[in-house]
């Protein structure tokens, strides 16, 4: 949906329009690839704020620099175990809490 300023008013409808309706292969296809995309950005931010190289993060987590760009830039997501490796690699922790209502 554009409008003559170009300003979005109601982005579901951008992404219906984009990707399909929810829950439509299409869509979940690229909630899937956003995520990717996403949770590298964020390993990615946790590894600079930590002032380290990915050449340094993979010796560090037994891996490879051309992994940790990869999942940096989205193109894979690690196994859970590698992921907690990672982690722990960049001197951080996960933590599961219950949402508080």
């Amino acid at each position: 949906m554009q409008t003559n300023d170009h300003k979005i008013r109601n982005y579901d409808l951008v992404l219906d329009e984009k990707f399909g309706k929810i829950g439509s292969p299409q869509r979940v296809k690229a909630e899937e690839e956003a995520y990717n995309f996403y949770s590298g950005q964020i390993l990615q931010n946790a590894r600079k704020e930590a002032k380290i190289t990915q050449l340094e993060l993979a010796k560090r987590a037994h891996t490879t620099k051309s992994y940790i760009s990869k999942i940096e830039n989205g193109i894979i997501v690690p196994s859970v175990g590698m992921f907690y490796r990672i982690i722990a690699a960049l001197g951080m922790r996960v933590e599961v809490v219950k949402p508080i209502y």
